[in-house]
């Protein structure tokens, strides 16, 4: 310190002025300014001219003032506008000037242009003048790429690289809690940052941009004016720039945190930052001010109370106090974050794989969360009972007043949402430790309440980090963490708080779970934290953080932060996005312009309308987010919103649609593909928009190649909406509206092996049946006519999903066409490898008709339908009138008609279709051996039917109790319809992608809802 002091200058005003006179020729009034090292002078010229004259200390090295020569000369060339102090040469042009001290010491002198402005430390430090800070150290810094200067590789304290050397100034630090604190910073830095460095990007850098270097505007405090004093620039690692920055401007800042996000924002925007830079920077913050602290200490006793040195050093500690008490890798994610990167690694991966898979994950509850009735729990309300009780520490009130309010409102679910602003967390343990004088309010899980005892399972397979029981009042009682590593994605970790303890003794670190295996159970209030019963389910892409870091509830500012670090688990849980933004029209506003403005008797399904607002899958989501599994719409053939499908549409779309009239590949190849699944005498294909079209056009071609008009359909059919349909459909032109039957109609019964009568063999219903349509061609031969067609569906759907007697279609075939007629096999509910064993139901009968019709399954609710026919058929209708059909046949329904088949033969659908009918089926009967009101199970593939009937013997249908299990599956979340002359059958038609689990989760419904309906006569 004696040879410091020897080398200071010590020179007076008059002395300074001299110098300044002699060496560059200028006069003015001279006033001195502080500094540690050198002795600096603000130069005020009659001129209105400001300088900075700075006689340098003798023990300066001449390389080390050369370097800030050239560095300054460096930044005047390349970046002029830079707001730095700026060279003025001698009157010789030199940039340096020379002078003695009265004690014989050499010094040099340099004069730099005086930068306007007041120090930062003295504003308010907004995030506004924050992130201009880092414009502009990212401005210099980007200036200084390329350059070096032997100079800059001085051996400093300061250089960032040597910040461990502050453990050999530990002994200074007299408070062994301080101690503590700063080797606990030293320990981390020798672990996990020292070894890094080195391979970190390196440059010449300013290297002290503290709060007093740094200048803002006086008139605009968010505006940096200026950044002066480059004494300390030398070679270091590019992140310690921001890193000494970030460290003077959280001193006694409320969020340090956040000013140094601000200035990483502002310099990442003029100079890129790489991910691994960035990752250091927390603790590099940190080790400035532990070399700080400790340089400080060190040298106190020979500062004379400097105040350079000892300005920082209060407010240093309690910065570092701040630091040691916040979780690292938060501070880190607010960092990143401010550079536009993930705040963990893989995190939007991980919520991209999550949503694109949600539909495969396993329920978390006994059924599929967005099955149940739900609705929010009152917490974001302060005032409401429920809330008042919980902040209040009385969970078994908060508890009976959620069950009172799910009893009024018929809801089975509560649910607290990710991100929702919560009084309720009042305890000492929802204080922010990032910002001063800030709560942690927002909730960064899923709650789900259901009672005490509710199962709990894994969606995903998983393996167990930890098992843990937390005591503290509020906490979350039984807290077990599993990560999850699907495939593709990467590996991320789900919390289950709230629990009950028994999973304590059942499940332990190390376990594998498979998708669906059971976690745990919801905790009663005495185990789970003192609050009422449900399930905190969270998301944490940073498998790094233990159960008990995971922050279950954050601070605002960061909501954006901790969306990544912690995103919303709805996907992961199985609850609709719909469930928390209901859009459009109110039910009783829609059903009302439906009146004024829709033909009246449009019907409309259910006692209470159902308004779905998205398809899924095998789902259909009402506006309330509450799912319905769908076993009824069969036009949706392969599942709602099919990707395959609104990819192949979307892009054909965009591409081209025209008519039939001009050429395509679509139209042939898919006519192709088409005809490739029926029998080979079916070769011609003609494509229309809908069912009914089809129909329509059937009967065109048996026209023009009968001449004859005479029909004969099965009793109860239904075969479309035009009015030559209506005509053949007894379902409709027998029921009140209808005209009751034309003459050219011929109407058989209804082959219903089921409903024969008790004296017919059970090998004879096919034929018996048969003998009506015998009957019926007699007659009309009797009147010298024939039949010109006998159109049916190959499984009666209306007629309550009746399947034919063995031979049946057979006999009534061959007699049809020796009398001249044609085959019609209405394919459209039926058809398209539903039935499973066959592509198509008629197929199952061992007969080819003459003409299929098929309707919008075969585009999976896109308007594709279409007939196929054969030669023969076709070429009687080439009678020279032209048919044509504006979108029949165009390119973009092709495409989707392509695209079903694609995924039907691809997924193998058929098979599929086969397998969860037999166990369906076989579902079915069991619940007749426990049911009396089921009368008969039938179905073939995913083509059900359950008839219900009052007494076995007579058959009577039992119609009420029919449409009471239709009512009351539909409250329970599946969709079904009643069907048959009596509305006494059960009809399900799922989607050919319907699984194992769906077919479950349907018979247990069913299941729950018999008893339900039986219990209530």
């Amino acid at each position: 310190m004696t040879d410091m002091l020897k080398t200071t200058p010590d020179f007076s005003i008059e002395d300074a002025k001299r110098l300044l006179a002699g060496h560059y020729g200028l006069k003015g009034t001279l006033s001195p300014l502080d500094s540690e090292r050198d002795q600096n002078f603000k130069v005020m010229t009659g001129s209105g001219e400001t300088y900075i004259l700075k006689i340098i200390n003798a023990g300066e090295p001449l390389v080390e003032s050369e370097f800030q020569t050239a560095l300054l000369r460096h930044i005047s060339r390349h970046a002029p506008d830079l707001p730095v102090p700026h060279i003025r040469s001698t009157t010789s042009g030199s940039s340096l000037a020379e002078t003695t001290s009265g004690h014989g010491v050499r010094h040099l002198l340099r004069l730099v242009g005086w930068v306007p402005g007041m120090p930062l430390a003295q504003s308010a430090r907004s995030d506004t003048a924050l992130e201009s800070l880092g414009r502009l150290l990212g401005r210099f810094d980007a200036a200084l790429k390329g350059f070096m200067h032997p100079g800059a590789l001085r051996d400093l304290d300061w250089n960032i690289c040597h910040a461990g050397r502050s453990a050999g100034r530990l002994h200074h630090i007299a408070g062994t809690e301080d101690r503590a604190l700063l080797e606990r910073f030293l320990a981390r830095f020798d672990i996990t940052v020292a070894p890094r460095l080195p391979a970190l990007r390196s440059a010449v850098i300013h290297n002290d941009a503290n709060d007093w270097n740094v200048l803002v505007d006086s008139d605009n405090h968010d505006r940096i004016a200026g950044l002066i004093d480059l004494g300390d620039a030398l070679y270091a690692p590019v992140i310690a720039e921001v890193a000494i920055a970030a460290a003077y401007a959280g001193l006694d800042h409320a969020d340090p945190i956040g000013a140094a996000a601000a200035i990483v924002r502002g310099f990442h925007a003029e100079y890129p930052f790489l991910e691994e830079e960035i990752d250091l920077l927390f603790d590099l913050i940190a080790m400035r001010l532990v070399t700080s602290v400790t340089i400080s200490a060190s040298r106190h006793a020979h500062t004379g109370g400097n105040p350079y040195l000892a300005i920082s050093e209060k407010p240093a500690w309690t910065l570092l106090r701040k630091m040691d008490a916040m979780n690292p890798r938060f501070a880190t994610a607010i960092l990143r974050h401010a550079c536009g990167f993930e705040a963990a690694p893989g995190a939007h991966a991980v919520t991209a794989w999550i949503e694109a898979n949600h539909t495969s994950l396993r329920p978390l509850l006994d059924r599929p969360a967005a099955t149940y009735p739900a609705d929010l729990v009152p917490y974001a309300d302060p005032n409401h009972p429920m809330t008042v009780a919980s902040a209040g520490e009385r969970p078994d009130e908060a508890q009976a007043i959620w069950q009172a309010y799910c009893s009024e409102r018929g809801v089975d679910l509560g649910i607290g949402p990710w991100g929702e602003a919560r009084t309720v967390y009042s305890g000492d343990m929802f204080v922010s430790r990032l910002i001063e004088e800030t709560r942690r309010i927002r909730h960064l899980g899923l709650d789900l309440f259901m009672a005490a005892g509710t199962r709990l399972y894994t969606p995903l397979a998983a393996t167990i980090v930890s098992v843990e029981i937390e005591k503290d009042p509020l906490g979350y009682g039984c807290l077990i963490a599993l990560r999850h590593e699907p495939e593709g994605c990467p590996a991320f970790v789900s919390l289950w708080g709230h629990l009950a303890h028994e999973a304590l003794g059942r499940l332990q670190a190390g376990d594998r779970l498979e998708a669906g295996a059971l976690v745990g159970e919801m905790g009663a209030p005495t185990e789970n934290g003192g609050w009422a019963p449900h399930l905190h389910l969270q998301i944490s892409t940073d498998t790094r953080l233990s159960a008990t870091e995971i922050l279950g509830v954050g601070e605002e500012r960061y909501l954006d932060v901790w969306a990544e670090l912690f995103p919303n688990a709805n996907a992961f849980a199985g609850i609709a996005p719909e469930f928390f933004a209901k859009t459009g029209r109110s039910h009783d506003e829609i059903v009302r312009l439906r009146k004024e403005l829709l033909i009246p008797n449009l019907s409309i399904s259910y006692d209470r309308p159902i308004k779905f607002v998205r398809g899924d899958g095998v789902w259909l989501i009402d506006d309330s987010g509450r799912a319905y599994l769908d076993c009824f719409n069969n036009v949706c053939h392969i599942g709602h919103a099919h990707p395959a499908v609104v990819e192949a549409m979307a892009r054909q779309a965009a591409t081209l649609n025209t008519n039939t009239r001009y050429l395509h590949d679509n139209i042939v190849a898919y006519a192709e593909r088409l005809t490739g699944t029926l029998p080979k005498e079916l070769t011609v294909a003609g494509f229309v928009n809908s069912g009914s079209e089809a129909n329509g056009l059937a009967l065109r071609l048996m026209r023009a190649h009968t001449g004859r008009e005479n029909a004969i359909v099965l009793d109860w059919a239904y075969h479309g909406t035009t009015q030559e349909l209506i005509d053949i459909s007894p379902y409709k032109f027998q029921r009140k509206g209808g005209k009751g039957q034309k003459p050219h109609v011929h109407v058989a019964p209804v082959p219903d092996s089921y409903h024969a009568p008790a004296d017919w063999a059970a090998g004879e219903h096919g034929k018996r049946y048969a003998e009506s349509v015998a009957e019926l061609i007699a007659t009309m031969q009797a009147k010298g006519e024939g039949p010109g067609f006998f159109m049916a569906e190959s499984i009666p759907s209306v007629a309550g999903q009746v399947f034919l007697p063995d031979g049946y279609l057979k006999e009534v075939y061959r007699m049809v066409r020796e009398a001249g007629g044609v085959c019609i096999a209405d394919e459209v509910q039926v058809g398209f490898g539903r039935v499973g064993s066959h592509w198509w139901a008629f197929e199952a009968q061992d007969v080819v008709p003459d003409i299929v019709t098929m309707g919008k399954p075969i585009g999976d609710g896109h308007p594709l339908a279409a007939v196929v026919t054969t030669r023969e058929i076709a070429d009687s209708f080439n009678n020279g009138m032209e048919y044509f059909n504006t979108f029949g046949g165009n390119p973009v329904s092709c495409a989707v008609g392509l695209a079903v088949l694609d995924v039907i033969e691809g997924q193998d659908l058929r098979r599929n279709a086969q397998e969860i009918g037999n166990h369906l089926i076989a579902g079915f009967r069991a619940l007749q051996q426990r049911f009396e009101v089921i009368g008969d199970v039938r179905g073939m593939g995913l083509f059900l039917g359950i008839e219900l009937v009052t007494d076995h013997k007579t058959k009577a249908p039992a119609t009420d109790f029919a449409r009471a299990v239709s009512n009351s599956a539909r409250q329970r979340g599946v969709l079904m319809g009643t069907e048959g002359p009596h509305d006494n059958v059960l009809k399900m038609r799922p989607p050919m992608i319907f699984s194992r689990r769906d077919a479950d989760h349907l018979l247990a419904v069913l299941e729950d809802t018999f008893e339900a309906v039986a219990a209530t006569g």
